[in-house]
C-alpha cells in the first residue's frame, strides 16, 4: 500500500527556498533548512527540499513538470500570491472544470493552484 507522495526539489539554496515556501505559502518546518535539507507542510501538504547532490551532477533546478495545489479558495491565494512571484498565467476559469493560476516558485519550479467550479468535478 502506498501511503504518500511527497516530492522533493532539488535547489541550489536551501534556506532560501524554506524562507520562500514560508513566507508565500505559509508553509512551516522544523529547520531552517541550513542542514542541507528541509521538511515542510501545511495542510496536509508535503514538500521536502535538498540541496545538490554531487552523485546526481545537479548545477541547476530542474523539473519538467508542475507541482499542482487544489485549494478551496483559489481567488484569495491568487490574491496572495500574483505579485510575490513571476505569474505562468493569471486566475482563468477552464472548460475542463477548474479555476485556477499558476506562478513560478524562487528557482523557477511551476507551482499551480485550482478549485473546481461549482459543479464540475476535477
Amino acid at each position: 500500500m502506498l501511503q504518500a507522495l511527497v516530492p522533493m526539489l532539488r535547489v541550489p539554496d536551501v534556506p532560501a527556498a524554506v524562507a520562500w515556501y514560508r513566507d508565500a505559502l505559509g508553509l512551516e518546518s522544523c529547520s531552517d533548512g541550513s542542514e542541507g535539507w528541509a521538511f515542510l507542510q501545511r495542510d496536509g501538504i508535503e514538500l521536502m527540499l535538498s540541496a545538490f547532490n554531487a552523485h546526481e551532477g545537479d548545477c541547476v533546478p530542474a523539473f519538467t513538470g508542475s507541482l499542482y495545489l487544489r485549494c478551496d479558495d483559489v481567488d484569495a491565494w491568487w490574491q496572495r500570491l500574483k505579485d510575490r512571484a513571476r505569474v505562468c498565467y493569471p486566475l482563468e476559469a477552464f472548460d475542463y472544470g477548474m479555476r485556477e493560476f499558476a506562478i513560478y516558485d524562487l528557482n523557477g519550479f511551476l507551482l499551480q493552484f485550482g478549485t473546481p467550479i461549482s459543479g464540475s468535478a476535477p
